[in-house]
């Protein structure tokens, strides 16, 4: 499960822009900022929404995952009946195909120094407490790069400045400066909790 941002100037035209064959792109539903909900592409369905990345071991995300697209540029929140409307979806999809709520990532997570959304200004913290993604605690620090790896985030050593903002954009926005002893923490939990079922291959 991919969650994206559209980064248009309206729902109406991003959904368009999904269903028009020049584009190249798609995604399985997009939800605008009053809640409204249009699926564009069925579940059992592959859509091109996720592009080049990873997750753990998954390399070609497209054929592994749905794609969620709310209407957004970034910088403003999500609205609360969009949100709304994204917890009643996702709630079904994890029922449906017994998704477990740490497969719930961003688009972030997965197109490392290539993609942003959905940015700082989404609320993984809200999704987690309705066991619709997850939340870290803090521990006993250790390496972090080592522990992304295995918490799913791709291990390439020229893309730990993009990790390192993709992981603070999802679980501590607005942090800065180099990689502390709180950043750590979070993550050792997340990779001792939550490790990636499809390790890295390479």
């Amino acid at each position: 499960m991919v969650i994206h941002y559209t980064a248009m100037k309206s729902a109406e035209r991003a959904r368009d822009w999904l269903c028009d064959g020049a584009s190249g792109v798609s995604a399985h539903y997009v939800i605008s900022e009053t809640g409204c909900l249009w699926q564009l592409v069925d579940e059992e369905m592959r859509a091109w929404h996720a592009g080049a990345g990873r997750w753990g071991g998954i390399v070609d995300m497209n054929s592994r995952s749905i794609g969620i697209e709310l209407a957004n540029d970034g910088a403003e929140p999500f609205s609360e009946p969009q949100m709304d409307a994204l917890e009643r979806l996702l709630s079904g999809i994890l029922e449906r195909w017994r998704i477990a709520p740490e497969r719930v990532i961003g688009h972030s997570d997965m197109a490392l120094g290539r993609k942003i959304d959905p940015g700082p200004r989404f609320d993984w913290r809200r999704l987690a407490r309705r066991g619709l993604s997850i939340w870290p605690e803090p521990r006993q620090p250790g390496d972090f790069f080592a522990d992304a790896a295995r918490f799913g985030y791709a291990a390439d050593p020229d893309l730990r400045e993009a990790l390192l903002q993709a992981f603070r954009d999802r679980f501590r926005p607005g942090a800065a400066g180099p990689c502390g002893p709180a950043d750590a923490a979070l993550m050792a939990d997340l990779a001792a909790r939550w490790p990636a079922a499809d390790q890295p291959t390479s």
